[in-house]
């Protein structure tokens, strides 16, 4: 199980580092439109624990430089038909174990430091260089976000998630390509213990049942008993409640106000001094 516990102040940074542990689609991504110099740029500053998004804008800025490892995790096929230029394919489950089948004990969960270490120097990624991840949300589970929330459980503080993702990059009319870039292989990344507090284990969710909220971030359908996303059971678990991570989405990807999702989670039974866990 991949779960996620934190007050109401980071949720932005947990729905969008929920990443793949979810499943389900949304509508078709917004279709690319011209550029207008005079949009302003995504205010970031609304946000509290901003440090780890990136605008579009700053990113374009960095595009060719030596000091970016600009990673697509979305699935390889979406990739391989557009991405942004210079970015390196990293697929849905970059840095979690999938060895053995769904549900099985440790499956999807963050490799071990020695596996981590040497998946992150064959991409080019160490702790120096800025690392942006991406994806298309409309077409995938964002595991962007699951990327940027293992990282930061390893103590990485130079990797950042793009804010709305290739969907709000293509409406800014940024350019695209299908023209494969490969990593530059490094050496040298050094990773802290892992942050256990960034996460919940499945006997810390079942011990606090009753006592804090647990909120489903899947389809209403998935939510129901659905399995066709691959679960090795339906439903969902005792006493949760459902609220789709996407909800806490614009249509262009990018995250609601602050007010729009602290409604959202106060009509979940969440305010923003409560903790509670999201999987």
């Amino acid at each position: 199980m991949n779960v996620h516990k934190k007050k109401l102040s980071v949720l932005l940074v947990l729905v969008l580092t929920l990443a793949a542990a979810l499943s389900g689609c949304a509508p078709s991504a917004i279709p690319q439109s011209t550029e207008d110099p005079e949009q302003a740029e995504f205010d970031l500053s609304v946000y509290k624990n901003n440090d780890f998004l990136i605008t579009p804008q700053d990113l374009k800025a960095m595009l060719g430089s030596e000091d970016l490892v600009l990673v697509d995790a979305n699935k390889p096929d979406v990739y391989g038909k557009e991405h942004i230029p210079g970015a390196i394919s990293a697929g849905l489950h970059a840095f979690s174990d999938t060895v053995g089948k769904p549900g099985e004990p440790g499956w999807g969960t963050i490799l071990d430091k020695d596996a981590l270490t040497e998946k992150l120097n064959a991409m080019g990624i160490d702790n120096e260089k800025t690392v942006v991840f991406y994806s298309d949300v409309f077409k995938g589970p964002g595991a962007d976000g699951r990327a940027v929330w293992q990282l930061q459980m390893a103590g990485m503080d130079n990797v950042k998630l793009l804010v709305g993702g290739l969907s709000y990059w293509k409406e800014l009319g940024y350019e695209v390509t299908a023209e494969v870039s490969e990593p530059v292989p490094t050496t040298g990344v050094v990773l802290k213990d892992y942050d256990e507090t960034l996460g919940a284990t499945k006997e810390y969710v079942f011990e606090n049942l009753g006592k804090q909220v647990v909120i489903d971030v899947r389809t209403a359908k998935e939510f129901g008993g659905s399995q066709n996303a691959g679960e090795p059971r339906g439903g969902h678990i005792e006493g949760a409640v459902n609220v789709l991570w996407l909800d806490l989405l614009n249509e262009n990807g990018t995250p609601k106000s602050p007010e729009e999702i602290t409604k959202i989670m106060a009509d979940a039974g969440v305010s923003p001094e409560d903790d509670f866990t999201l999987y």
